[in-house]
């Protein structure tokens, strides 16, 4: 198993003992694109989910492994910690957090956790931050004043995305998960990343280690 490798063995999931996924397997190796495609209700979710460890989703047999560690005995913060990153559908808005500050935090929380690949890089100075966000903003082509706004806050949907897209270039996770629309397909292209593009509005796709 290579560094970064996501492996899926025999997994079930059920929430509110209804049984949603039946023995899922699935591996994704370095600089691999993985698209599920399905309709409504087939488990696209419902799998992202428990990849992260949303509480609700119960896991109740298999693995999942990430860099040849279960995370499924991890929190979620632990998960992020180690390299997982799952950009939201409709990510929530936190009036009063100002996106810079909670980008910063995130990096640091990650940098300082003593796991992962970044976990002992020490925390970054907001002098040194400031220019590695102003780099992944020219990136993105987002104006500056974007990270001054609280995070979310009266953002529109194609702002939200981008928000979700800075906090992927600037944590470079080993593996994100995205749930991918035409806009952030757009967004993606923006970055010269790899992405799949499908005329479907539920699209889960799992992302190797392109923001590097």
């Amino acid at each position: 198993m290579g560094d970064g490798d996501l492996v899926i063995h025999n997994l079930h999931v059920q929430v509110e003992g209804k049984k949603i996924l039946n023995g899922v397997n699935l591996t994704v190796n370095k600089g691999e694109v993985h698209a599920l495609m399905g309709p409504n209700g087939s488990g696209k979710s419902t799998l992202s989910y428990a990849i992260m460890g949303h509480p609700r989703y119960e896991v109740t047999e298999g693995e999942v492994l990430l860099n040849g560690e279960n995370l499924l005995e991890l929190e979620p913060d632990e998960r992020a910690r180690r390299g997982l990153f799952l950009a939201f559908q409709s990510p929530v808005a936190i009036p009063g957090v100002n996106t810079q500050n909670f980008l910063r935090l995130a990096l640091n929380a990650i940098r300082t956790s003593g796991v992962g690949p970044q976990g002992n890089e020490g925390a970054l100075p907001a002098r040194d931050f400031r220019p590695l966000l102003q780099e992944k903003l020219q990136l993105l082509k987002v104006d500056a004043g974007f990270v001054n706004r609280y995070l979310n806050d009266g953002f529109s949907g194609g702002e939200k995305k981008r928000a979700e897209v800075l906090q992927m270039a600037l944590l470079r996770p080993q593996i994100s998960i995205l749930i991918v629309k035409a806009v952030m397909k757009l967004i993606l292209d923006s970055m010269s990343m790899p992405c799949v593009l499908f005329p479907k509005a539920s699209i889960l796709s799992l992302v190797r280690g392109w923001a590097s």
